[in-house]
């Protein structure tokens, strides 16, 4: 039986990116397995691989004692069962029983052969894992292999992703060779094999879209102080800079709003909001309304904000179907509360405080009201701007 070894190997560790000496190694254990099978012993085999001459040799190597040591059964044998297979051996005396490929057989060979493929799948399995685990968290481009029942399989070249339906923009329709965008969300090492799971939906995804297009974003010039999304409908993003001279909005938006309608197209036309963060929470609810109108503002607890805005102003702060206030209360990280200025004025004064007493902390703290004024509070939110 012949074997191009070295060829073998060299190809076997090209198409898995596995080292050759792995392969090798894992080439070797498949023949001690088999070896142990083939004699009916749990003994040392010696498993040795000539690439250059495509020689291999595999052979029995334990020594005869008249009594086994503890822990080292393997590589001994009592001189009883050492002479059933060389009747001269003598104790102290090395046994070395060669095993030809020919003695392995057909069947045993092929077993070698299924061996050797299911460990190289573990060890692809595993490498896959370490490649990608560390990865969770970053942007990554594949080829569509295909959609099986709503679930994207995408390419990523040694290896194969999902984006569960979960994790997909409705309304996106891909085709196979397409090429994708997405978010690595997690790495699962299972029974079947490591999988990559990526996500379009994330809110992550549209934080490195804009570090991938905004370098004073990448170059931490302008940071990203919250995210909220409504995937493939609506977003809205808080951005800041440190720096006077840099206009975190306008570096968001780019000339003529090539940078953000780049994330826009690559969203399926999902409306990004970009609001200049402020330190003064009063400032930064205004901004996150705008243009709504906010009249006043109660802080209730540190869970709650009751916010009342010009009452022709109510649809717009609310959103259809409740979009807008529900990016807000994500974006803020607070149940907000919103009422026009005209159906707050006409509650009765019971009504008012339970709107505004609900969801106190145990210690009885109380409610904060802060009139939001244009003059003294919304410096500057000419910058702001919505694409």
């Amino acid at each position: 039986m012949n074997f191009e070894i070295n060829e073998l190997i060299t190809q076997i560790s090209k198409e898995k990116n596995i080292p050759q000496n792995i392969v090798e190694e894992t080439l070797k254990s498949a023949f001690v397995t088999a070896a142990k099978k083939h004699l009916d012993l749990d003994k040392h085999i010696e498993v040795k691989l000539n690439r250059v001459t495509n020689d291999i040799t595999v052979q029995l190597e334990v020594d005869v004692v008249e009594q086994l040591t503890e822990g080292n059964e393997e590589n001994e044998m009592l001189m009883s069962e050492a002479r059933e297979i060389e009747p001269d051996v003598q104790v102290g005396d090395q046994l070395i029983r060669e095993i030809t490929l020919d003695e392995f057989g057909r069947n045993l060979i092929l077993s070698i052969k299924q061996m050797v493929v299911q460990r190289i799948r573990d060890l692809e399995r595993r490498k896959i894992f370490e490649d990608y685990k560390d990865r969770a968290g970053e942007l990554i481009t594949g080829s569509v292999q295909q959609v099986d029942r709503g679930i994207i399989l995408v390419n990523l070249g040694r290896t194969e992703a999902i984006i569960p339906q979960n994790e997909q923009i409705k309304g996106e329709k891909y085709r196979q060779g397409d090429t994708i965008r997405a978010y690595i969300l997690d790495v699962d090492d299972n029974a079947t094999g490591a999988q990559v799971i990526l996500s379009r939906t994330h809110p992550q995804f549209l934080v490195k879209l804009f570090e991938l297009e905004v370098p004073e974003i990448y170059d931490k010039i302008v940071e990203i102080k919250g995210v909220a999304r409504d995937p493939g409908r609506r977003a809205k993003i808080a951005v800041y800079s440190k720096d006077e001279r840099i206009d975190p909005v306008g570096s968001c938006v780019g000339m003529k709003g090539n940078r953000v309608q780049a994330i826009v197209r690559e969203l399926n036309n999902e409306r990004i909001d970009i609001i200049n963060w402020h330190d003064n929470s009063d400032v930064y609810v205004k901004r996150c309304f705008h243009p709504s109108e906010v009249k006043k503002l109660f802080y209730v607890g540190d869970e709650k904000i009751v916010v009342i805005v010009n009452q022709v102003d109510l649809a717009q702060a609310i959103g259809k179907n409740g979009q807008n206030i529900r990016l807000i209360s994500k974006l803020l990280k607070r149940q907000i509360d919103v009422y026009g200025s005209d159906d707050f004025n006409k509650m009765s004064e019971e009504e008012r405080d339970t709107l505004l007493t609900m969801g106190l902390a145990e210690d009885g703290k109380e409610e904060q009201e802060v009139e939001v004024t244009v003059s003294e509070n919304v410096a500057g939110l000419e910058d702001d701007r919505k694409r």
